[in-house]
């Protein structure tokens, strides 16, 4: 029996789009999971960081 594959495609009209993406190693099929700081495979154990979001700078104003 096959997994589910609840929630890893879109359907927009008559286009299917994928919703994440797919491992480099495994090809087309093998998903990645999205975690809060990385994407990775549970076939194969792929694993990449994903990028941190800008941080605001909370420095004092240089007084002139």
């Amino acid at each position: 029996m096959g997994k589910a594959r609840v929630g890893l495609y879109e359907v927009k009209g008559e286009s299917l789009t994928r919703t994440h993406r797919s491992c480099p190693k495994c090809g087309p099929g093998t998903f990645l999971a999205e975690h809060k700081d990385r994407r990775s495979c549970g076939k194969c154990g792929y694993s990449e960081s994903k990028a941190p979001p800008p941080s605001k700078s909370k420095g004092k104003a240089a007084a002139a």
